[in-house]
């Protein structure tokens, strides 16, 4: 037969039965392996399933307890004596300017720091060890301790900034950076040595291939690193109350300099009061923490997913 002539059936059905039996040789695997798969995926989901029962309970817990506050004037109304009257407007308007410049803060300085240790620093040095071994450490570190930090160096001390929204900012900051730069690095690195050695080859510089090729494919893990660390930093308390964040304000803060207070501070104030009527604003206040949370969340995905999806 010509090579150009029509296939042969019988060697379609011989490739075909070869490939069959790849695919069966390949997918075939070990009884063990596959009932510790099994096991420990089945593990997975009950602990996913438990997590997600947990949450759904308190949320629960608090929607009843607090449905009698859950309206308009919780998010309009500021601080006040009359839980009638107290609401959120202030402490809402605090958590937006503190999560505003600590995302400022941890983007650029999280990402610089992941790139130069994946890209620029001899990670057999001394300089590259310590430092990541630092990162790490600092990850595991009581949020308490930042609180103090915080106080020591930058409301009071070296920088005395004072108790100021940048001060919260700049604390939880420090709180949160080994999130991002863990998270960073390992979206870096994740990024095929085949698009630097492509790039490279071509005739870019290595700040042209990192700033073209590396950062636009590592941003959707970047991004992801990003947004755990403002879920977290939203819901700290412990890291501002050192700081003097106050929990009953009169005024709106109103900028970098402006004194300033939390949701998660505002909450735990009315939770520790005697009267009945403000634990109900407590636990209307937790709802609307939960729900902001999950909007800021939201915008943030969808923004990672729609700057993926032009990569």
């Amino acid at each position: 037969m010509s090579g150009g002539g029509p296939p042969n059936p019988r060697a379609r059905l011989a490739v075909s039965g070869a490939r069959a039996m790849t695919a069966e040789r390949l997918d075939s695997r070990p009884r063990g392996d596959v009932v510790k798969g099994t096991v420990f995926a089945t593990l997975l989901f009950l602990a996913i399933s438990l997590a997600l029962v947990g949450l759904a309970i308190l949320l629960g817990d608090a929607i009843l307890d607090g449905r009698g506050r859950l309206d308009a004037g919780l998010i309009t109304e500021g601080s006040s004596s009359d839980p009638e009257k107290a609401g959120l407007r202030s402490a809402i308007i605090g958590t937006l300017w503190i999560i505003g410049f600590v995302i400022l803060l941890i983007a650029p300085i999280g990402i610089g720091a992941a790139l130069f240790l994946e890209e620029y620093a001899n990670k057999d040095s001394r300089l590259a060890r310590l430092v990541e071994v630092n990162i790490q450490n600092l990850a595991a570190v009581p949020s308490i301790i930042y609180g103090l930090l915080g106080l020591a160096f930058i409301a009071r001390g070296p920088l005395s900034l004072g108790f100021v929204v940048l001060t919260a900012s700049m604390t939880l900051a420090l709180l949160v950076l080994p999130i991002v730069i863990i998270a960073a690095r390992e979206a870096i690195r994740a990024v095929p040595p085949s698009i630097r050695a492509g790039s490279l080859a071509l005739g870019a510089t290595r700040w042209q291939t990192i700033r073209h090729q590396v950062l636009p494919a590592a941003i959707p893990g970047i991004a992801t690193g990003v947004i755990l660390a403002v879920s977290r930093a939203i819901g700290e308390t412990a890291p501002l109350i050192p700081l003097g964040a106050a929990t009953f304000v009169t005024f709106d803060p109103s900028g970098p300099m402006s004194g300033f207070t939390a949701m998660p501070l505002q909450i735990f104030n009315w939770a520790k009061q005697p009267s009945d009527d403000f634990r109900v604003l407590a636990a209307a206040g937790i709802v609307t923490l939960i729900l902001l949370l999950v909007l800021l969340n939201s915008f943030a995905i969808w923004l990672r997913n729609r700057y993926e999806q032009r990569w």
